[in-house]
């Protein structure tokens, strides 16, 4: 299962869990808000995984490209030792490296794009936090009037109380279904469209790559005059 998923279960799991409270609003609203603060505490570990995941596909991407310098180099003398057999070997060796370093440009490209996405959606909660943390003494004020009310109207007090309630819930459930939207947007968004050039691009670099080393060993001998 994907981040995004696990995190609109998430979502979904503390919507069900304050309708369960629906007998205290202003207890809802705090209990609210320490879900959040919970989810959000998962999210901040899942975009630090994916940060580490970045930073070692870096690694070995850079490490594989050293190699390849390497054998290029040690080709190079080879051929000017006269040792053709053995420049031969390099140049294999190479070619075998160039094959991994196109793995792992891959590798490196989406871990980038995950990690981007984590922290732009860790900040996104961030900022929802601190938004409805700002906001939470109005919504207490809020339903304290609506308690109130519902305590005047003796007559009716059980459906004032249930309609007050109902509709304090459903301003917090708007607001829960707004932030799931944007979270839904974003994974949206974020997913990559095949380009058909690119399969075309793959095929002409498929060919490229089966060139004869024999034929990139005669290149290197024209490059340094032999």
């Amino acid at each position: 299962m994907g981040v995004l998923s696990r995190f609109r279960d998430i979502m979904a799991a503390n919507v069900n869990a304050l309708l369960d409270k629906a007998e205290d609003p202003q207890k809802m609203i705090d209990q609210y808000l320490r879900d959040l603060e919970g989810d959000l505490a998962k999210v901040k570990a899942e975009t630090a995984s994916m940060m580490a995941e970045e930073k070692a596909a870096k690694r070995d991407l850079d490490e594989c490209n050293e190699e390849i310098g390497k054998m290029a180099d040690y080709a190079k003398r080879a051929v000017a030792a006269g040792n053709d057999n053995e420049a031969k070997q390099f140049l294999q060796k190479k070619s075998e490296l160039s094959g991994r370093q196109e793995t792992l440009q891959k590798k490196y490209d989406i871990a980038v794009s995950n990690s981007a996405q984590m922290r732009e959606m860790h900040d996104k909660l961030e900022s929802d936090i601190a938004s409805l943390k700002g906001r939470r003494e109005t919504l207490k004020a809020k339903a304290q009037i609506a308690e109130t009310q519902a305590k005047m109207n003796k007559m009716g007090s059980g459906s004032s109380q249930a309609g007050a309630t109902m509709a304090a819930f459903d301003r917090m459930e708007d607001k829960i279904n707004k932030m799931l939207d944007e979270q839904d947007a974003m994974e949206e968004l974020n997913k990559g469209q095949t380009d058909s050039t690119e399969e075309l691009m793959k095929k002409y670099d498929r060919e490229s790559k089966e060139s004869d080393v024999d034929a990139e060993l005669a290149a290197l001998k024209a490059e340094m005059g032999l």
